[in-house]
């Protein structure tokens, strides 16, 4: 599949790297099929993501592993919500929280309130909020940079 992107220009991606999310995201219902684009030499290193919109070429949103900026991040979620995703092992789960980079840089934070939950195996997610207290707005500018200078 060909999809041209305001941020990447035309892009390929393969049917089966397609990640769809049935009901849509947080106020965005009818966007259901999404792409991951990232720095392949980094996998693995962690890192900014994009989840890329493939019903909207305009639509891509900065996403981030939670356990990059917070490694006890363990959420709390009803079977309920992730029932869409079907048989889920630990170790096809993947977890994303959403970036926000306001002008003044310093206050860049993820939303560890609303995460994205994917099953790797049949690439079906789901975006949630979590019945835990974690904040819509977690700080995480002194962390990378922490992470970056080796700390």
């Amino acid at each position: 599949m060909k999809a041209n992107t305001r941020l990447f220009g035309e892009i390929e991606i393969q049917d089966d790297k397609i990640i769809k999310l049935k009901e849509g995201i947080i106020g965005f219902p009818d966007l259901q099929n999404f792409t991951l684009i990232y720095d392949e030499e980094k996998e693995g290193k962690g890192g900014v993501k994009w989840l890329q919109s493939m019903d909207d070429p305009e639509f891509a949103m900065p996403v981030l592993n939670p356990l990059d900026v917070k490694p006890d991040y363990r959420p709390t979620v009803s079977e309920e919500g992730l029932k869409s995703l079907g048989e889920m092992p630990e170790e096809s789960t993947f977890v994303l929280v959403t970036i926000t980079v306001p002008k003044e840089i310093e206050k860049m934070s993820v939303n560890l309130k609303a995460p994205f939950i994917i099953n790797m195996e049949n690439l079906h997610g789901v975006q949630l909020i979590v019945e835990d207290d974690y904040p819509v707005k977690y700080m995480i500018y002194d962390i990378l940079n922490k992470k970056k200078a080796g700390e």
